[in-house]
C-alpha cells in the first residue's frame, strides 16, 4: 500500500508518498520561514495564500520524486485538525478534489498523531539512496510520549496508533515549548524561528550562568508551563539589557534551554514509570533539539527504559507523518467522505486545564 500525504496546518506545504512498511518514498516540504521571519510568527492569512500557490506543485514534486504515478497511490490523507483553520482548508479541499478525481479512499489525520507516529517512518540515508530500514526497530505499544512543538506540548500514553489508544497524562497549562523558544529567541533579538538558533548558540554556552528557576520542575504531575520561564527571560532583559558579549548571550540561551528541556525529559521518565511502560518517545518540532535528545536518551537509560526518537526530518511539520498515520487507518478500513472538515480542535483527550489554581 503506498498513501500520499498532504500537510498544511500551519506554515509548511507539504506532500509526501509513504508505503504499509513506513518508508518514505518522498516527502516534500515548501517551507514559509522567510514569509513570516519579518513579523517574528505566522500571520494566518499569509500562510492560507501560500499553501494555496504551493500545494499543486507540492503533490507533483512528491509523486515525481517517489518515482510512482497516480495508478500505484492506493489512498490520501490529510491533515484536518488541529491547526489554522484557513491554511487546513486548502489542504482539505485539494486532497478531496484529489479523492473524487482519481477514485481513491479520502482519510483525515489529526497532526498531533501524526507527529505520536512519526516515530516509525523508515527514511532513506542520503538523498538518491536506496530507502532502507533503520538498524533501530520502531517502538512497541505502548509508549509513553512527549510531543512538543510551537502550539502543543503535552506527554501521553500511546497504547496504539488511533486516537481513541491515546490518553493524556499531562500538558502545559499556557504556553507550549517550542512557543517559549520562539518568544525568548524574539526577546533576545535572535529572529524567527527561535529554536534552532537558541540550540545552536547554547551548545557554546554554560548552562548554569544563569539562575533560571524550573519551571514547573516537580513530578507531582505532569502539567508543564513555560509563561514563567519566557517571563523571567524578558525580565532579566529589562534590569540589565540585552546580552553584550557572546558568551553572555550563549551563556543566557544555554541556561533557559537547559531549564526547558530538563523538565521535559524529566517529566517524560517520570510518567514512563509511573504508568510501567519501558518505551518513551518524542516528537514535535521541539523533538530535533540536541539537548532534550540528549537528556531524554541519558534518563530513560538511567531508568532502564528505551528511548526511541524520530529522524530530524520526521520531527517538524511533514507529510509523511500524515500519509503514514492515514495509511494505519486505511489498512483498518476506516474512510471519510467528501463531508470532511478543517477544524482547530484535536481528536485527542484533553485533561489538563489552562491556567492557573489548584488542580
Amino acid at each position: 500500500m503506498r498513501v500520499l500525504g498532504i500537510e498544511s496546518s500551519c506554515d509548511e506545504t507539504g506532500a509526501a508518498v509513504v508505503d504499509d512498511a513506513g518508508r518514505v518514498l518522498s516527502d516534500v516540504v515548501q517551507s514559509q520561514i522567510s514569509l513570516h521571519a519579518p513579523y517574528g510568527g505566522v500571520i494566518p492569512e499569509l500562510a492560507s495564500r501560500d499553501h494555496l500557490r504551493n500545494a499543486g506543485p507540492v503533490v507533483r514534486e512528491a509523486l515525481s520524486a517517489a518515482g510512482v504515478g497516480w495508478d500505484a497511490i492506493d489512498g490520501i490523507a490529510v491533515t484536518n485538525r488541529p491547526g489554522l483553520v484557513g491554511a487546513l482548508l486548502v489542504g482539505v479541499q485539494l486532497a478531496k478534489g484529489l479523492a473524487w478525481a482519481r477514485g481513491l479512499p479520502l482519510v483525515g489525520v489529526d497532526h498531533l498523531v501524526g507527529h505520536l507516529l512519526a516515530v516509525f517512518l523508515r527514511r532513506a540515508p542520503k538523498e538518491g539512496a536506496t530507502v532502507a530500514v533503520a538498524a533501530e526497530p520502531p517502538p512497541e505499544f505502548p509508549f509513553v510520549a512527549l510531543l512538543a512543538s510551537g502550539g502543543h506540548t503535552a506527554i501521553y500514553r500511546v497504547d496504539g496508533p488511533s486516537a481513541e489508544q491515546v490518553r493524556e497524562l499531562g500538558a502545559t497549562r499556557d504556553d507550549a515549548a517550542g512557543e517559549a523558544f520562539d518568544k525568548v529567541a524574539k526577546v533576545l533579538g535572535l529572529g524567527y524561528p527561535g529554536g534552532p538558533v537558541i540550540d545552536r548558540l547554547a551548545k557554546n554556552g554554560d548552562p548554569k550562568s544563569v539562575p533560571f528557576t524550573l519551571p514547573m520542575g516537580h513530578t507531582k504531575s505532569f502539567e508543564l508551563s513555560f509563561s514563567g520561564i519566557k517571563t523571567q527571560v524578558a525580565a532579566r532583559v529589562r534590569e540589565h539589557g540585552l546580552p553584550k558579549t557572546e558568551a553572555e548571550l550563549a551563556g543566557t540561551c544555554a541556561s533557559f534551554q537547559a531549564a526547558v528541556t530538563s523538565v521535559l525529559a524529566k517529566k517524560l521518565v517520570a510518567a514512563a514509570v509511573q504508568e510501567g511502560v519501558r518505551t518513551v518517545v518524542i516528537g514535535g518540532g521541539v523533538a530535533a533539539n540536541r539537548e532534550l535528545r540528549a537528556r531524554v536518551t541519558e534518563l530513560a537509560k538511567e531508568h532502564g527504559i528505551r528511548a526511541v526518537l524520530p529522524e530530524l526530518a520526521s520531527c517538524t511539520d511533514n507529510a509523511a507523518m500524515i500519509a503514514y498515520a492515514g495509511l494505519v487507518r486505511l489498512r483498518a478500513g476506516e474512510r471519510d467522505g467528501y463531508d470532511l472538515i478543517a477544524t482547530s480542535a484535536t481528536s485527542l483527550p484533553r485533561s489538563t486545564r489552562k491556567g492557573r489554581g489548584a488542580r
